[in-house]
């Protein structure tokens, strides 16, 4: 996996929204940032910097390497969260990783020298190295592309700018080697934001009968694009699939609110997962169990990280789950990741006693502002 540039944008929103709560806070008084949860060794570790005040973590994988950006650079982990490595960037002043594999190689974006834009990319074993893998548009072309994941054989994924001057998905050979357009579902635009081990991936496209985006998934090594459907409404999203095909993500229902859902085996049949007792949840990764992690608002109005049982049974609330102590105070809002050991990529506030009061105004705004916030068509 993982996360899309329009869903950073609107986790980010979230991150910011709690950091209002907290802005009359001395520094000192409050902890926020990306942590990584152990269900297993019950601890909440948080991550370092590339020498500025927070990281955003996208991703991370089974050793516990986390992908992300920091200080304006793409970082990559050591095993557990320890250390952080800056991959530097393809000649420009910005890069932000967004998807990892069990080998280390990362991808995300990058801007170029001369470009105005960005480039997908692809490292090699534990984040050595940075490769551009160009775009659908071509030599000549000024394109954008951008990585929304990767499987263990190397191969990326996410979408491109084409000649046409239309965002399309595309797939990689091993190790980010070539480009190919998965092409639409009839409409215009198509986005890739995800990859299993048989090279099924996942993501949306433009529909031509619903007038908006259907998440979708392909067969293995990205051949055929299958329309999944929505919960009723008229748009899904899908984030994330893991190794039988099962496929997370979001969808607006008969009411107009969102719901995460997830699917059986090779994306057949949508799976409503509900809400932590509010309007809307978003499901942002899977792993091969079937669990299911994201957020969620609560019946307070909050937005709250949530995980699932096997196979999406059950949705949990974190902050109140007693799969590890957490820190008083503390509010894990979006939940990113989750590999195959139990390891959960969360954004977390951890505030002093005294700023607890200005941390809940700022979880109120969280609920207003993503209330308001919605994905483009």
């Amino acid at each position: 996996m993982k996360i899309t540039y329009s869903s950073k944008i609107q986790i980010l929103i979230l991150v910011a929204a709690l950091s209002v709560g907290l802005s009359f806070v001395s520094p000192v008084s409050a902890q926020g940032g990306s942590y990584i949860l152990d269900t297993h060794s019950q601890q909440l570790i948080k991550l370092g910097t590339l020498g500025g005040n927070v990281s955003y973590a996208w991703a991370i994988n089974d050793a516990g390497q986390v992908a992300g950006e920091s200080n304006g650079h793409a970082f990559v982990t050591g095993p557990n969260g320890v250390g952080m490595t800056d991959l530097g960037t393809l000649g420009g002043g910005f890069s932000s990783a967004s998807a990892i594999n069990d080998a280390g190689q990362a991808v995300g974006r990058s801007t170029t020298p001369g470009v105005v834009g960005w480039h997908a990319f692809i490292t090699g074993p534990n984040g050595v190295g940075m490769t551009d893998l160009g775009t659908l548009s071509g030599e000549g072309f000024t394109g954008h592309s951008d990585s929304g994941g990767v499987n263990d054989a190397g191969r990326v994924v996410g979408y491109s700018l084409t000649v046409a001057d239309r965002w399309h998905a595309f797939i990689t050979g091993p190790n980010g080697v070539g480009m190919t357009d998965l092409g639409t579902l009839g409409g215009y635009s198509s986005f890739a934001t995800g990859i299993n081990a048989a090279g099924q991936v996942v993501g949306y496209s433009n529909t031509v009968s619903s007038g908006g985006n259907h998440a979708f998934i392909t067969g293995p090594g990205g051949g055929g694009m299958t329309d999944l459907g929505t919960l009723g409404g008229v748009f899904s999203v899908a984030q994330d699939v893991n190794d039988t095909g099962q496929v997370v993500g979001w969808s607006n229902t008969t009411t107009g609110a969102q719901h995460a859902f997830i699917t059986g085996p090779n994306g057949e049949g949508m799976t409503d997962l509900g809400t932590l007792g509010g309007d809307d949840s978003y499901a942002t990764a899977i792993n091969d169990a079937g669990q299911v992690v994201g957020y969620s608002d609560t019946a307070a109005g909050e937005r709250h990280a949530f995980i699932t049982g096997p196979n999406g049974a059950s949705m949990t609330d974190l902050n109140l789950n007693s799969l590890v102590e957490l820190p008083a105070g503390t509010v894990l809002a979006p939940t990113l990741d989750i590999n195959n050991v139990g390891q959960v990529l969360v954004t977390a506030v951890i505030p002093e006693p005294h700023s607890y009061a200005l941390m809940l105004a700022g979880l109120m705004l969280v609920g207003f502002m993503v209330r308001r916030k919605r994905l483009p068509a």
